[in-house]
């Protein structure tokens, strides 16, 4: 296991800042957030442009893309496989295995859920990338048993284990153990079950547990902190303290 970081810690940064900024805080693996509204780059801007894109994916300061972040917003569903097709053969040019997308909202049919799934599934495989569905509340990984499930029914498909949902969302900080075989990808910060995000060790992430569980199931990919800035902190410190309490663990 290794620690990396979301350029996600740096929302109001332009990626190559993002990126200089995570270099500087000596981190040598990241996460690329490629979301329509509120990434570093947009799946759109992708698909319109891939040259553009692949040049400001090799900007790293040399450290490693682990993984890239995908949200596509578009109501059209063929221009949705589109865009994450090309999200996929940027994922292939940059050496790039993971890709993070997000379950359907709660209520969704469970059968179209597994067609939606499969079909990226089968996109992904011919680039080389596994998709990572991202355990998130609200959605239909917030319960563990459906994400262990839709797993079972598409081939190739793995999870993107937040354990901050499962311990802030619906399950309240029930054992999620039955989702560690199938994780990809972690992200974490600290949190408590009433607030999602709060400072470093203020919260009840058990991270030493987490890397304890993640390594019966030979888990060897990132820990990736995913912090989006609070008000009145500094960012810096707190990502700093972040890094050096997971290496600690390491």
């Amino acid at each position: 296991m290794f620690v990396a970081a979301s350029t996600r810690c740096f929302p109001e940064l332009p990626l190559g800042d993002a990126l200089q900024r995570l270099a500087d805080l000596e981190f040598t693996n990241v996460e690329i957030t490629i979301h329509e509204s509120g990434g570093h780059l947009k799946p759109s801007e992708v698909l319109a442009d891939p040259e553009r894109a692949l040049r400001l994916c090799r900007q790293t300061h040399r450290m490693t893309i682990t993984a890239f972040s995908v949200d596509i917003e578009t109501p059209s569903e063929e221009e949705y496989y589109r865009q994450f097709a090309a999200c996929c053969k940027l994922a292939k040019a940059t050496k790039v295995v993971t890709i993070t997308v997000r379950a359907s909202e709660v209520g969704t049919p469970f059968n179209a859920e597994i067609e939606r799934l499969r079909r990226l599934s089968a996109i992904a495989s011919t680039e080389g990338v596994v998709v990572g569905l991202l355990t998130e509340a609200g959605r239909m990984t917030e319960n563990p048993d459906t994400a262990v499930v839709l797993c079972d029914n598409v081939k190739g498909l793995a999870l993107t284990l937040d354990p901050s949902h499962y311990l802030c969302g619906p399950h309240k900080g029930a054992s999620y153990e039955q989702v560690m075989k199938y994780t990809c990808h972690v992200r974490l910060r600290d949190s408590t079950k009433e607030k999602l995000q709060v400072r470093v060790g203020q919260g009840q992430i058990e991270y030493g547990k987490l890397v304890i569980q993640l390594g019966k199931f030979n888990y060897n990919r990132a820990l990736c902190i995913d912090m989006p800035p609070l008000p009145d902190v500094d960012q810096n410190a707190e990502m700093r303290k972040m890094r050096l309490l997971l290496e600690s663990l390491l």
